[in-house]
């Protein structure tokens, strides 16, 4: 299994440790593939502060039940699952009681309080794994447990209308599954990316315009999204905004952003909203949805022993759409 360490000459190292066996309520899931999110490359590179010395990243895991703990009553042993970022809400804080275990008090996390995917086996409570449709494929899968449960909760929070105009700042993983929910509900897609070959991505999935980051959309935006953990794209997003317009950030990490001045950038009810984690809710919604479309993710494969290249050809930009990490065999 891979643990976070300096990113310098590679963030990860490996070890080998016990087996871990499922408690009250968890199963045991032996990973067939991980994705790998940006917030790996955070908690690998210290943006994001391990909450667990020498805990193991991958909350984007696809795999197959082979062992119940007590008291377990949703999946049999072979069943395929997926285990996703949020792994535990307390159930009884305010924020739960009225539907926002998102904001969960003292919620925990796949790959940051807990082990997660980057290792041959994993546990977590079974109501917080999913079914996942079987038009996906595992590797296909995988992506969508974050990448595409996020970018989902982001469209939501930019509060696209029916057929609106929506700016896309950064075109990873996650924004390449949310612009096909978009085009799905017949949006129009504006992409802004510094990657060409995520322009070309952008294009061929039907974006109406394509530019780099610093690119200005041609017609006011009804709503975007910045998925580029960069907080001076947040001025320039805010005012490519039509009146009434939202901007909505989906990272869990965004550098600082510049002084917004009101009159230029939020004034005529301009809204600047962020994204903080997702309720099961939303993943139920988002994995039916995808396979309604059906999306297609664009994957990017890699062995486990690649996890550490993997990490560092996201953060130098050289994967288009999304890495998955296949267990060795």
């Amino acid at each position: 299994m891979a643990t976070p360490g300096p990113a310098a000459g590679g963030p990860l190292r490996w070890e080998q440790r016990p087996d871990p066996e499922p408690g009250p309520d968890e199963i045991l899931v032996s990973v067939r593939v991980c994705g790998v999110c940006r917030t790996d490359l955070h908690l690998a590179e210290g943006d994001l502060p391990p909450l667990r010395p020498g805990v193991v990243p991958g909350h984007e895991a696809v795999g197959e039940v082979i062992g119940l703990g007590e008291g377990c009553r949703r999946f049999r042993v072979g069943d395929r699952v997926g285990v996703a970022w949020l792994r535990s809400t307390c159930g009884r804080c305010r924020f739960c009681l009225r539907g926002q275990e998102n904001l969960c008090l003292t919620s925990e996390f796949t790959g940051w309080h807990h082990d997660g995917g980057y290792a041959e086996l994993l546990t977590v409570p079974e109501n917080y794994a999913y079914f996942l449709p079987e038009v996906f494929s595992d590797e296909e899968a995988a992506p969508l447990l974050c990448a595409g449960i996020i970018g989902y909760r982001a469209l939501e929070r930019a509060a696209l209308p029916p057929g609106g105009r929506l700016g896309i700042y950064g075109f990873g993983g996650s924004a390449h599954l949310a612009a096909q929910v978009a085009l799905y509900r017949s949006a129009e897609v504006y992409v802004m990316t510094r990657s060409a070959a995520a322009r070309r991505l952008a294009a061929e999935l039907g974006a109406v315009f394509v530019g780099d980051t610093d690119a200005v959309p041609p017609k006011p935006l009804d709503a975007a999204i910045l998925f580029a953990p960069v907080g001076t794209l947040v001025p320039p997003a805010l005012r490519a905004l039509d009146r009434g317009g939202t901007l909505a950030i989906a990272g869990i990490h965004l550098s600082d952003i510049p002084p917004l001045h009101y009159e230029t950038d939020l004034f005529q009810e301009r809204q600047l909203r962020s994204v903080t984690a997702n309720t099961r809710r939303d993943g139920e919604e988002f994995l039916a949805l995808a396979a309604d479309i059906p999306l297609r993710p664009t994957t990017v494969p890699y062995p486990l022993e690649a996890a550490d290249q993997a990490l560092m050809d996201l953060a130098a930009d050289r994967i288009t759409g999304a890495a998955v990490l296949h267990m060795m065999t």
